[in-house]
C-alpha cells in the first residue's frame, strides 16, 4: 500500500511540476497567468478605450450588444485570434469618457457554426442583476467612478482556526434576502463577541437559483448582487479584518450551473468549451456540469478566479467545495470509502483533477503566505492536507465531516443511556496525524430542510413554548440545553485542528433552514436567523450564546486547537465519562443522565494546581451552579491512566438534576 502511495504521489507531483513549466514557457510564470482577469472580460485602458477579450472556440463569430449600441447585433464585431480566442477594441466616445457607461447592460452575442445565434453573458463578467420579472440575470458593466479603497490590512493567519460559516441573504430575522451593509454592521460584531477570528461566505459567487445555497454557479467573477454591490461586500471584508477576523470564500470549482443564457453552459455553442463533452461533462446528481481540469483556458480561468478573489476583494483564503466529486470519476456517488487505500489509489482517480487542486494550493500558497485552504471531502484521501513538495494536494486543513454526522445519529438512534463513549471518542479523533481537521457539530447541511439543527432534535417543539428563564425549566429543554453544550465543548476540544459554527446554531437556533421554492410558496420564514431571540434577556437562547462565547475566549488563551493531539485518559462506559488533556487543559465530561460522582480521580500529566475555568453547569449558561469555582485540585504523584499524576475531582455531577 505504501508503495502504491508514493508512487501516486511521485506522478501527480510530476504532472504539477510539469504543467508551473508549461506556464513558465508560454505564460511567463504562473503569477501572470492568474492575472487574466485583467486581460479577458472587459478592461478600460488608459485613454477610456474598451478592450473585451474571450475563449470560445467552436463560435463562428461573436458581436458586443448592450445599452451603449442600442443593442444592435452587428455593429461591434470581435475579431478572431489565434486559439479559439477573439478581441474587440471600441475607442472612447468624443469627450474621452468610455463608450460602456458604468452600470449598462452588455451582451456577448455568439453566432455558432450550426447558424444559431446565442445571447451570452462573459464568463469574466465581474456584475451580472436580475430584473425583478425577470428569470435571467443581465450581464452589469460595473466600473463605478470612486470604487472601494481598502482601508485595512489583513490580519495574520490565526493559531486557532475558530470559524463562523455565515450566508449574508439569511442573516436577518426578518422574511427577506439580507444585505452585505446588513452583515457589516449588523452581524460582524456578533462574530467578534462570540469570539469567533474566522468567517467562512457562503453563497457570494453568482448563483441564479437561490435555493441552491449558492452551489449552482452561473457567473463565477461575479459577487451575488442580490446582497447589493461589489463595493459593499468589499466594505464587508474591509470591517471584518479591522476586527481581526479572516474571511474565507465558500469557492464552488468541482462544477457549475447548466444555465446556458447567464451561465457558463454552451457559451460557444458547443458541448464543451469549459468543461467535459459527454457523459464525463456531467454531474448525474447534482445536474450541472463538470470541469475540463486539462484544459488550457479552463485552468486560466479557474486559476485567476482564484486569484480575483484574492485580490479584488481581499478574501483571505478559501473552502473548496465538492472535493470529493473532483478526485473521482466516479465523483463519490455508491462510494462507502472504508478507508481501505484501494479506494483512493487507482484508474478510478482524476488525475487531471487533482493536479489542478495541486496547482491551486501552490500558487496560493507561494503568493499568499496567510493563505488558507480548506478542503470539503468526505473520503478521506490520503495526502490531501499535506504540502505539495511532499506529494500532497497541498489543503492546510479538511472538514471532519464523519462528526456531525456521528451527533445526529446519536440523537437519532440511541438513548442516553446507550450511548457509547468509546465510538464517541473514535469518531472525533480518527484522523490522519499531520493532516489538519476543522471539526464541527453541525454546519450548513445538518440544518437544511429534512433535517433538524442539534438544538431541535434535543428539544424540538418544547422550544416553542419553554425557553423563557423566568419559569423552571422542564426535562426536555433541562437535557437538551446541556447535551448541546457539552457536544459542542467536546467536538472543540477534541475533534480537530479548527472549529467550525454555522449561524444561528451556537445559541440553538430552532427549526431548520428552507429557502423560498415552488415547494413552500416562496416562503423566507425558514430562510433567516432569529439573532433577535439572543436580544431578549428572559429566554435561554442567551444562555447558550453565552457558553459558546466562552468556550471561544477560553480556547483563544490557552489554544488547544493549535495543540498536538489529546491525550484520552478515559472513556468509561459504566460512568459515561470522558477524560482527556490537550494543551495543559483537563477536559471531563459526565455524560450519565442519573449518576454523579464524589472524589472522582482524574489522570493528569503536568503536576501542580488545577481550578476550573469553564463550567457548562454555571448559571449563566443554563446550568444549576453546582460547582465551587473557588475550589482548588492539587495533584498527586499517584500513576493513574498511564499518566504521572491525578487529581481527586470532589463533585462530578450528572446531567440532569
Amino acid at each position: 500500500v505504501d508503495d502504491i502511495e508514493n508512487r501516486s504521489e511521485v506522478k501527480e507531483q510530476d504532472a504539477c511540476l510539469g504543467q508551473l513549466t508549461l506556464l513558465e514557457e508560454a505564460e511567463g510564470g504562473f503569477d501572470q497567468f492568474t492575472r487574466s482577469y485583467k486581460s479577458y472580460g472587459v478592461q478600460r485602458m488608459p485613454d477610456n478605450s474598451l478592450v473585451f477579450k474571450e475563449w470560445a472556440p467552436a463560435a463562428e463569430a461573436l458581436f458586443l450588444t448592450g445599452d451603449f449600441n442600442g443593442w444592435d447585433n452587428f455593429s461591434h464585431p470581435y475579431s478572431k485570434k489565434d486559439f479559439g480566442k477573439w478581441e474587440l477594441h471600441i475607442p472612447p466616445k468624443e469627450d474621452k469618457t468610455p463608450a460602456v457607461a458604468h452600470n449598462s447592460k452588455l451582451k456577448v452575442v455568439v453566432h455558432t457554426r450550426a447558424g444559431e445565434r446565442l445571447y451570452r453573458i462573459s464568463p469574466w463578467a465581474k456584475y451580472v442583476t436580475r430584473h425583478e420579472k425577470s428569470v435571467i440575470y443581465d450581464w452589469v458593466h460595473w466600473d463605478p467612478p470612486q470604487p472601494y479603497v481598502h482601508k485595512h490590512p489583513r490580519p495574520q493567519k490565526p493559531r486557532s482556526l475558530r470559524i463562523y460559516e455565515s450566508h449574508v441573504g439569511i442573516a436577518s430575522p426578518e422574511g427577506k434576502v439580507a444585505s452585505y451593509s446588513n452583515f457589516t454592521h449588523n452581524v460582524l460584531p456578533r462574530i467578534k463577541d462570540l469570539g469567533y477570528n474566522c468567517i467562512q461566505l457562503m453563497a457570494i459567487m453568482e448563483h441564479a437559483y437561490y435555493a441552491s445555497f449558492g452551489y449552482q454557479v452561473t457567473s463565477f467573477f461575479a459577487a451575488s448582487s442580490r446582497y447589493g454591490t461589489p463595493e459593499e461586500l468589499k466594505e464587508l471584508i474591509d470591517v471584518a479584518h479591522s476586527l481581526g477576523i479572516i474571511v474565507l470564500l465558500d469557492v464552488v470549482h468541482s462544477h457549475a450551473s447548466k444555465n446556458t443564457e447567464d451561465g457558463l453552459n454552451r457559451f460557444d455553442g458547443s458541448d464543451s468549451c469549459f468543461f467535459h463533452s459527454g457523459p464525463r461533462g456531467e454531474h448525474s446528481l447534482w445536474d450541472s456540469r463538470l470541469f475540463n481540469y486539462s484544459g488550457w483556458e479552463v485552468l486560466r480561468f479557474l486559476l485567476s478566479n482564484l486569484r480575483w478573489w484574492m485580490e479584488e476583494y481581499r478574501f483571505d483564503g478559501f473552502r473548496f467545495d465538492g472535493v470529493t466529486s473532483m478526485l473521482y470519476h466516479h465523483h463519490g456517488i455508491g462510494s462507502g470509502f472504508s478507508g481501505d487505500y484501494t479506494e483512493y489509489f487507482g484508474l478510478h482517480v482524476d488525475e487531471d483533477s487533482l493536479v489542478y487542486l495541486m496547482l491551486a494550493n501552490h500558487i496560493l500558497h507561494t503568493l499568499y503566505q496567510d493563505c488558507i485552504t480548506i478542503a470539503e471531502d468526505v473520503s478521506g484521501m490520503p495526502t490531501l492536507c499535506r504540502p505539495v513538495q511532499e506529494g500532497g494536494l497541498g489543503f492546510d486543513y479538511r472538514l471532519a465531516m464523519a462528526i456531525p454526522d456521528k451527533w445526529i445519529q446519536i440523537l437519532k438512534e440511541f438513548k442516553d443511556e446507550d450511548w457509547n463513549m468509546g465510538n464517541i471518542v473514535y469518531t472525533m479523533t480518527n484522523r490522519r496525524y499531520g493532516e489538519k481537521c476543522i471539526a464541527y457539530a453541525e454546519s450548513h447541511d445538518q440544518a437544511l430542510v429534512g433535517d433538524k439543527t442539534l438544538a431541535f432534535w434535543l428539544m424540538d417543539k418544547d422550544m416553542y413554548t419553554n425557553m423563557s428563564a423566568l419559569i423552571p425549566m422542564n426535562s426536555v429543554i433541562d437535557r437538551g440545553i446541556q447535551l448541546h453544550k457539552m457536544i459542542r465543548l467536546l467536538t472543540h476540544g477534541l475533534g480537530g485542528e479548527g472549529y467550525l459554527n454555522f449561524m444561528g446554531n451556537e445559541f440553538g437556533h430552532p427549526e431548520w433552514l428552507d429557502f423560498p421554492r415552488v415547494g413552500n410558496n416562496e416562503s423566507y420564514h425558514y430562510a433567516r436567523r432569529q439573532f433577535n431571540l439572543v436580544d431578549l434577556d428572559h429566554l435561554r437562547y442567551r444562555q447558550l450564546y453565552a457558553f459558546d462565547r466562552d468556550m471561544n475566549r477560553t480556547e483563544d488563551k490557552y489554544g488547544w486547537l493549535a495543540a498536538p493531539p489529546a491525550y484520552i485518559s478515559a472513556k468509561h462506559e459504566g460512568d459515561k465519562v470522558i477524560v482527556f488533556e490537550r494543551a495543559n487543559v483537563i477536559f471531563i465530561f459526565n455524560f450519565h443522565a442519573t449518576n454523579s460522582y464524589s472524589n472522582y480521580r482524574v489522570a493528569v500529566g503536568p503536576p501542580g494546581k488545577y481550578k476550573i475555568k469553564l463550567d457548562s453547569d454555571e448559571i449563566q449558561y443554563g446550568g444549576h451552579g453546582r460547582l465551587d469555582h473557588n475550589t482548588e485540585f492539587f495533584t498527586e504523584p499517584m500513576e493513574f491512566n498511564n499518566l504521572p499524576n491525578s487529581i481527586l475531582v470532589s463533585k462530578l455531577y450528572y446531567l440532569l438534576p
